[in-house]
């Protein structure tokens, strides 16, 4: 750059068609040449604060811009402009440097010409302009030529996106009958494009359906209604379809529409019209109050609260009075109900009128004569053949109960309401009647005692009569007929209760002994007196007296003192009740009274006993010795029953010896067999231990006395050193124990030897007894099963032949 003169001569060449691009981009560029002069102020700023005595005035060098617009969705690379520096002579010492948004993905810049391209596709609706900084940097001392200068790059706008109708769908309803410019809906579209540049985003509404009904303002997108007096009853909704394009309608541009739901609502613009004028019906005539005769029906096009009405019948008629009309809320339908009962016999036909009015009216459309309707009802009651009728609902009569059999109680009465006047029968219902105390005359009707009464038993009966006629039908009727018996004096009266009253020895003339009161099965009008007294006799009782107290009880009173158990235990009075009635009904009881030895306080706690033991004819300590007596026999036969059932459970858990002769504890039980196989060697097989045997419950009683066993084995022991086998004393040992053994059924059934003997002195293997052995009182040995060069043949004690078994 040269001086401040040539600053000011620049010269900008470009086309005419560039200025306004030029203008507008510079106009949008607060940096530009602006900022290169604030950089330029600011460097001079520095050279006078570090105090440089000569002052070079830096002057702005000026860049030559083109026009740097950029059109979106455009493929094709090209150049959008160059920027260049007053010191570029063409020699490319300077080297141009491109930064910011976008650079080197959307746009570069060619480091040589300053040349600015597009490097890709560019959406406006995604990024509508770029900021970007250039610098020129001198190629030889790479220092910058100018400061960076930050510039913008905008996206030009092409119409590429159509317009979107926001918060679909839309659904509107309006009054029937409205005026003509009603507002319907707002409908609003958008669209993407530049509003700022062209038309591309300058919209226009229009109608595609719902003409001539309704209409669209073409900027602000009001739907509104175009036709008077729209009649929901004739069409209750419209589909309104809208439609926007962009480009202010013109070709070329996009479009879309939407759909408005538009509805009608209801105002009572119809009264209640009936479809006849007359409507008939039929009834029978024993139709229960309250029975639906038919139903009436007002057509009203409206709906909701405008279709609700109200049914009457007129009131200045006397049929108004058996029938009722009410509207069924759902149907909205009268609703005929019989109110009094009916009589073919006394009228036949009813004529009324009915009306039908809306509740709620709306005078801007119909006057008030509009929303009310009238038609006419008849009604023709049918003839039914009736069951009799009784001339009273119920009855009730009364009679005595000592009444004789076949006295009259009363008549019943019914009649046939038909005009044929049927004849009719009379009977009584046997589940009603289950004792058969009356009957009835099926021809009048008159009810008799059939059976003997009871008022104690039975003072109601209630009685169920039935009259049915003779006709082919058999219609029939029923009443209840209440019978009360009537209460006479057949009841003698009778003590409350059994009283065993008591005197205490202590007690003194006039005091009270028992309290008495009576009862009475029967029920006088008046209510029940008792009188109290003692049987007449020819001499006063000089022990009691009987004090009627003449409020239906009575008090024993003892006449004298000095009452003892030495004397006397108990004593007899009999007592008479006499009732009110007429005639006066009595009884006797005789009441035994007993001496007590009271306590202080007069009570007599053994008063019970002391009966029991005077009915018996014993005393009280007797009596009470036998019951000790019993309790102790009891107590001891419990106690040996229990005894014995413990012994027969030690007895069953205890285990039969083998042996039938008890060795002393001290020696070894054990029963050892032996065989041989080949039968005739001397080879021990096994020994098994010994078998409990089962338990015989009289074998104590054969079996010897522990002691008697022990001595005799203590004898043999001691002589054993000078007897042997052939001594007479040992063989017969042997034969008892073999004799016995033999007569025993309960022994094991398997063929075994036992040996009870010893083998004495003359045994070449020694004793194989524990008898001699100093440890008698210790646990037995176990038995030896290996005897095998030991055995010694015992056919000498028996003098046979060769045995199979040996010891």
């Amino acid at each position: 750059m040269g001086s401040a003169e040539e600053m000011h001569g620049w010269t900008v060449k470009m086309s005419m068609p560039s200025v306004l691009a030029i203008v507008t981009v510079f106009s949008m560029i607060p940096g530009g040449v602006l900022s290169d002069m604030r950089g330029t102020q600011g460097l001079e700023a520095q050279q006078l604060a570090q105090g440089s005595t000569h002052l070079h005035r830096r002057l702005k060098r000026g860049w030559i811009w083109k026009q740097l617009f950029v059109p979106e969705e455009d493929p094709t690379p090209r150049v959008i402009g160059q920027l260049k520096s007053d010191y570029d002579r063409g020699e490319y010492s300077i080297k141009y440097i491109l930064s910011g948004e976008g650079a080197g993905d959307a746009f570069e810049m060619d480091e040589y010409s300053g040349e600015i391209r597009t490097l890709k596709k560019l959406d406006r609706e995604e990024k509508a302009f770029y900021v970007l900084q250039a610098q020129a940097i001198n190629r030889r001392s790479n220092e910058p030529e100018e400061p960076e200068s930050e510039f913008i790059i905008k996206v030009q706008d092409i119409n590429d996106n159509v317009p979107q109708f926001q918060n679909e769908p839309y659904v509107s309803s309006i009054p029937e009958m409205c005026p003509t410019g009603t507002t319907v809906a707002q409908v609003t579209a958008t669209d993407a494009d530049d509003p700022m540049f062209g038309n591309n985003a300058k919209l226009i509404y229009s109608i595609l359906q719902g003409e001539p009904y309704f209409s669209v303002e073409p900027k602000t997108g009001k739907v509104v209604t175009s036709w008077q007096n729209m009649d929901r009853e004739a069409r209750e909704q419209y589909l309104v379809v809208v439609q926007v394009k962009d480009m202010l309608g013109l070709s070329g541009g996009y479009s879309s529409s939407t759909t408005v739901t538009v509805s009608l609502t209801d105002v009572n613009d119809n009264g209640p019209t009936f479809q006849h004028h007359l409507y008939a019906f039929a009834v029978p005539e024993n139709a229960a109050v309250g029975t639906t005769v038919g139903r009436i029906m007002a057509q009203d096009g409206d709906t909701g609260i405008n279709a609700r009405m109200t049914y009457s019948l007129e009131d200045d008629l006397e049929e108004s009075s058996t029938f009722v009309i009410k509207t069924d809320p759902v149907t909205q339908e009268g609703v005929v109900l019989l109110a009094k009962p009916l009589d073919y016999e006394t009228k036949r036909r009813f004529v009324m009128a009915a009306e039908a009015v809306n509740d709620h009216v709306d005078t801007r459309f119909l006057t008030l004569e509009e929303f009310r309707d009238r038609t006419t009802l008849k009604i023709v009651v049918e003839d039914v053949d009736e069951p009799p009728v009784f001339l009273s609902v119920a009855y009730e009569w009364k009679i005595p109960e000592n009444a004789a059999v076949g006295t009259a109680v009363g008549s019943v009465s019914a009649r046939d309401t038909d005009t044929v006047n049927n004849p009719i029968r009379y009977s009584i219902d046997k589940r009603s009647d289950n004792t058969k105390a009356f009957k009835i005359d099926p021809n009048n009707g008159t009810i008799t005692v059939a059976k003997a009464l009871d008022r104690e038993t039975t003072n109601w009966h209630n009685v169920t009569v039935e009259a049915k006629e003779t006709t082919l039908n058999h219609l029939s009727s029923s009443v209840v007929v209440f019978i009360k018996v009537l209460d006479i004096n057949d009841n003698v009266p009778r003590l409350a209760r059994d009283y065993q009253p008591f005197i205490c020895e202590g007690t003194q003339a006039g005091e009270l002994i028992q309290l008495l009161s009576a009862v009475d099965l029967d029920a006088p009008v008046e209510g029940h007196h008792f009188y109290f007294s003692m049987v007449s006799e020819k001499h006063i009782n000089p022990n009691f007296t009987i004090r009627d107290n003449q409020d239906n009880t009575a008090s024993i009173v003892a006449r004298r003192s000095t009452f003892t158990r030495k004397d006397r235990t108990q004593y007899l009075l009999p007592v008479v009740v006499t009732d009110s009635g007429s005639p006066a009904l009595s009884s006797t009881s005789t009441l035994t009274i007993s001496v007590c030895s009271c306590q202080p306080a007069g009570h007599c706690p053994t008063g019970g006993v002391e009966a029991l033991a005077l009915s018996m004819g014993v005393s009280l300590q007797t009596l009470l010795g036998l019951v000790v007596c019993l309790v102790t026999l009891g107590v001891l036969s419990v106690l040996m029953l229990m005894v014995r059932r413990h012994r027969r459970k030690q007895q069953e858990g205890l285990e039969v010896e083998v042996m039938d002769l008890e060795l002393p504890e001290t020696v070894s039980q054990k029963v050892l067999y032996y065989g041989e196989p080949g039968g005739g060697g001397a080879d021990l097989g096994f020994c098994q231990p010994v078998v409990p045997l089962r338990h015989h419950p009289r074998r104590r009683e054969r079996r010897l006395r522990r002691e008697d066993v022990r001595a005799s084995i203590r004898m043999s022991l001691r002589e054993s050193h000078l007897i042997g086998p052939d001594d007479e004393v040992f063989r017969q040992f042997i034969l008892d124990r073999l004799a016995e053994a033999d007569q025993d059924p309960y022994v094991p059934p398997f063929d075994c030897f036992r040996t009870y003997a010893y083998e004495g002195s003359g045994s070449p293997t020694g004793s194989l007894s524990s008898l001699e052995s100093s440890a008698l009182e210790l646990e037995y040995e176990q038995p030896v099963c290996n005897p095998r060069p030991f055995m010694v043949k015992l056919t000498p004690w028996y003098g046979g032949g060769e045995e199979d078994t040996i010891f």
